[in-house]
């Protein structure tokens, strides 16, 4: 066995969380179907009305917008991959797929992050600072914090797989449903320090910075709130809702995230363990447009009239 995965060592990788579930994976097949037309429909409508609509111009809609091509990016970067395994028999798939696999889940999760971070800024400034918002948040700056949130994850990303690809490794099967960076690490014969060291400032840089600044600029707008009038409290509430809602679902699977990579939970049922793999990549690209889309006013107006029009 040991000359066999030397041999193959680097070529493929064995996905070793499917289960062989007969023929209830067309179930599963279809329930995945399913919610990926969703996901692909919703964030499809949301981004076609924020771009058609010049009333939603807006720099909270421009990072919207920024958030919704987010949730299409890592989806696709997940579905279409998950309902060929569950299909086929064999659960493989060849290195450099594996590594594309890691980049794109990866960079989802940094830009989402980045996101909500820049939302989180915009709103403060709105509440916060009313009278500089124009000459602040103008639209060269919305530029620029959209293309930071994306291009800083992908080149994070990119120096986490340039160094993990070239590890010489002592097994090929990881224990997921999809390619996961950690997972590949721990497979590794060849001394890893240099991984584990970027690994923890990457996670630090990418996730655990941007949610102090989210915390920080809530506890301002907070402040704002309590001492403000009536108007100015249902204001921010009525904009900061769908945002730390969001927040919080997608803190809610960074959490199982860690808590799934860094601590064994082989006591955990098999189904559970996927679930709460896969909570990341489904629920903040389901939940956030139908989020913005129900409690922006102007969002759902517009979406409203689109739909009568056509009945």
């Amino acid at each position: 066995m040991a000359h066999h995965m030397n041999s193959t060592q680097g070529s493929y990788f064995i996905l070793g969380a499917y289960l062989d579930t007969g023929t209830t994976k067309y179930l599963f097949f279809l329930i995945l179907m399913c919610l990926y037309s969703l996901i692909i429909s919703a964030n499809i409508l949301l981004i076609v009305v924020i771009c058609v609509n010049r009333s939603l111009h807006e720099p909270m809609y421009m990072f919207l917008c920024s958030l919704f091509v987010n949730e299409l990016y890592g989806s696709t970067g997940l579905f279409p991959f998950l309902l060929i395994q569950i299909l086929s028999d064999v659960h493989t798939v060849s290195a450099p797929l594996c590594f594309l696999q890691i980049l794109c889940l990866y960079s989802y999760v940094g830009v989402e992050i980045l996101s909500l971070t820049a939302m989180s800024y915009d709103r403060y400034l709105a509440i916060c600072c009313p009278l500089q918002y124009n000459t602040q948040m103008t639209s060269t700056m919305v530029f620029v914090l959209i293309a930071v949130s994306w291009i800083y994850p992908i080149l994070l990303v990119s120096v986490t797989v340039s160094l993990s690809s070239p590890l010489q490794l002592c097994g090929n099967i990881i224990y997921k449903v999809y390619c996961d960076n950690f997972a590949i690490v721990k497979l590794a014969c060849s001394d890893t320090t240099v991984n584990n060291i970027y690994g923890l400032i990457s996670t630090a840089f990418s996730i655990f910075v941007p949610l102090i600044l989210i915390c920080f600029t809530y506890m301002r707008i907070l402040k704002v709130c309590f001492s403000g009038s009536k108007q100015t409290q249902q204001k921010a509430i009525s904009t900061c809702t769908p945002h730390l809602a969001s927040l919080i679902n997608f803190s809610f699977s960074a959490c199982f995230e860690v808590l799934q990579s860094r601590f064994n939970m082989n006591n955990l049922p098999n189904v559970l363990r996927i679930l709460i793999s896969l909570y990341w990549f489904i629920c903040p690209p389901l939940f956030n447009p139908v989020l913005y889309g129900l409690k922006m006013s102007k969002i759902r107006d517009i979406c409203k009239s689109l739909l009568y029009s056509k009945v």
